[in-house]
C-alpha cells in the first residue's frame, strides 16, 4: 500500500465481482475482477467478429450480448461499459 493514501490494494479493477446470470454466459459465474470481465467479453466479441469492420468501435449483439446490452442491437466500446456494469455484483 502506498504511503499516506489510506487505499487498500485489491480495490477498483482488481476486486472480484460476481455476474449476472446473462454475463455468466460469457464469463462464467465466480467471481472475478472487472478487467478479467472485460476481458473475456472481448474475447467473445473477437471470437465471433462482432466488430462492425467498418467502425471498430461498435459492437454487434449477438443473442448472448443483446441481455447484457439492454436489448440494443449495437453499442460503442464506451456504452458497453457502462452496460457491463449493470451486470456486475461487488
Amino acid at each position: 500500500m502506498a504511503q499516506g493514501t489510506g487505499r487498500k490494494a485489491g480495490g477498483g479493477l482488481a476486486r472480484p465481482v460476481t455476474p449476472s446470470a446473462d454475463l455468466a454466459k460469457i464469463t462464467g459465474s465466480a467471481p472475478l475482477p472487472r478487467s478479467q470481465v472485460v476481458s473475456k467479453v472481448w474475447d467473445h466479441i473477437r471470437k465471433n467478429n462482432l466488430q462492425n469492420p467498418q467502425n471498430k468501435r461498435e459492437i454487434v449483439a449477438d443473442a448472448t450480448l443483446k441481455p447484457i446490452f439492454g436489448g440494443k442491437d449495437r453499442v460503442s466500446m464506451f456504452e458497453m461499459n457502462k452496460h457491463l456494469s449493470n451486470h456486475l455484483k461487488s
